[in-house]
């Protein structure tokens, strides 16, 4: 995806054996160290020379594979030669961390060797804290060597990419403790183990209250990562336990100590949980942060200054400057009486919004499992101060069922995925709609738009690519081995792709490419062409 941190230099350092696997096109790639588009969060990428077809029965444009857990719900990052996977621990790489674990496994991107994984024991008894088996859910995010990602018992750890293998960095040096299951004071540390440099636990430093599972992609700007808490109801869905703990904050990334949180009470006002990670953009000349929150609301608050530090006391409370009701219609007060009612309750933001050139695409509607199945794609003016609901909205586009897509803009065209089993190709100007594609199984995922190419995957382990554009075009479909919960990574001319209980790497070999070539014509030579206008021809 666009913004890569690592370009041509970083590739060629950290992508030893490319040429062997790729012609020379590939190079014009990059690394992709966070979850969407830096910082607008879009789902679109500038990879070129990505598959349009692809078969594992055959290995045509499949590089390799490797048996991760068996539940897997995030896309891989990959950063430095290096693919971070989150999983469960069903079939333990490492044998010694045994039973229902949290994973994060750093994979060489070569060839699918593990260098080291971050092992999290389970958040507690309650299932409803941590759901059995799911695993670790959410992508990290890669910057200078560290990676930060928020664990399945809601520890924020900051990583060093490069594992234990080069010693115990520290300052945290507890890693042995961390990774213990209860009634164990602590276990051997290894070199394939992860190194943590620093924690923070958001359900006891923030004041907050875990949910089914934990999901966020940390989104860093300078020395600030933003994320959200996912606070959320208790086992009994009708009580908010921690009603006065944030729903996004804000933490130094070299110290992991809170610096700011939203004041604006959301709450109580919460249906589910807190899933929906920020975004970023410049409007009028300053940075926003856009959230959307569990109460159906899209906020908009102004980036933290670079000098602003730690707090010393209680965390500073972030400016707003915008908030956005997706559906002002629905019911505001006692809430949680809806609770499985398909035909009417509160609104629930579950997907990233996405900023693009001033205006905000933000899908909302009823919970997945507990609500409505009425849900939008909404497109909003980000130019706009105070509530926006009634002045800000460009346009609103109905969806199927239920929405966790973060909409992917492209050329004039959102894409964007429900779980009635719909993709959606609509104009990014009116919400007018151009097609749509069904698929075998509801869509969790989002869909990647990259190389004229829009991918999609869905809960029945069916994988389409499809012609980027007004006009639908099929180009592939492929069953997997089972479900897919995220989108594809595109990094390095490479398709990362996880179904639940395999890591798929998908490129154009090279001779794959030499089929495709047009047959050498001499008589195309210039008549008078010196080494260098031969070597270009």
């Amino acid at each position: 995806m666009h913004g890569s941190l690592l370009r041509l230099g970083g590739l060629l350092a950290a992508s030893c054996g490319m040429f062997a696997l790729f012609g020379p096109g590939a190079l014009r790639a990059g690394d992709q160290p966070q979850w969407g588009q830096a910082w607008s969060r879009n789902m679109v990428s500038d990879e070129a020379n990505l598959p349009g077809d692809f078969d594992p029965a055959t290995g045509r444009n499949v590089l390799w594979t490797a048996e991760i857990g068996t539940q897997s719900y995030v896309s891989p990052i990959v950063s430095a030669g290096k693919v971070l996977v989150g999983t469960n621990n069903d079939r333990p790489r490492l044998a010694r961390h045994s039973g229902d674990r949290g994973v994060l496994l750093c994979l060489d991107c070569r060839d699918g060797k593990l260098m080291w994984q971050l092992t999290v024991p389970k958040a507690g008894d309650d299932p409803y804290l941590d759901w059995p088996r799911c695993g670790l859910t959410s992508p990290p995010t890669v910057e200078a060597g560290r990676a930060y990602v928020l664990t399945n018992r809601g520890d924020v750890v900051c990583l060093d990419q490069a594992g234990m293998a080069n010693g115990n960095d520290g300052p945290y040096r507890d890693e042995g403790r961390f990774m213990a299951p209860k009634g164990v004071e602590s276990v051997p540390v290894k070199p394939d183990d992860a190194d943590i440099l620093w924690t923070f636990s958001v359900p006891a430093q923030a004041g907050t209250y875990l949910h089914d599972g934990t999901f966020s992609s940390i989104l860093i700007n300078g020395r600030h990562l933003y994320l959200n808490t996912c606070n959320g109801v208790d086992n009994t869905h009708r009580t908010i336990r921690r009603p006065d703990g944030p729903s996004l904050i804000v933490l130094d990334k070299q110290t992991g100590r809170i610096v700011a949180r939203d004041g604006e009470h959301i709450g109580p006002q919460i249906f589910h949980s807190t899933w929906a990670p920020p975004a970023m953009g410049e409007v009028n000349g300053r940075k926003l942060v856009f959230f959307g929150a569990g109460d159906g609301v899209c906020y908009a608050f102004e980036a933290l200054g670079q000098d602003v530090g730690p707090a010393d006391g209680e965390p500073r409370a972030l400016r707003k400057v915008w908030q956005f009701d997706c559906d002002p219609n629905a019911p505001k007060q006692d809430i949680h009486s809806y609770l499985g009612n398909r035909r009417e309750s509160p609104s629930t933001i579950m997907a990233m919004p996405v900023f693009d050139a001033g205006r905000l695409f933000v899908a909302g509607g009823g919970d997945i499992w507990w609500g409505k199945t009425q849900c939008w794609l909404k497109c909003i003016d980000a130019t706009k101060t105070g509530d926006v609901t009634r002045l800000a909205e460009v346009w609103s586009a109905p969806l199927n069922k239920h929405c966790c897509s973060t909409p992917a803009i492209r050329d004039g065209l959102v894409y964007i995925a429900d779980c009635g089993r719909t993709l959606h190709c609509l104009d990014a100007g009116t919400g007018k709609e151009y097609w749509t594609h069904q698929t075998n199984g509801d869509i969790w995922a989002s869909a990647l738009v990259a190389d004229g190419k829009v991918y999609i995957g869905s809960r029945a382990g069916d994988f389409h690519i499809l012609a980027a554009g007004r006009e639908k075009k099929l180009l592939c479909s492929v069953k997997l081995d089972s479900a897919i919960s995220a989108p594809p990574t595109a990094a390095n001319g490479r398709l990362y792709l996880c179904t639940m209980k395999r890591l798929y790497v998908l490129g154009i070999k090279a001779s794959e490419q030499a089929k495709a070539a047009p047959a050498w014509d001499a008589t195309r030579l210039p008549r008078a062409s010196s080494p260098r206008r031969r070597q270009a021809s």
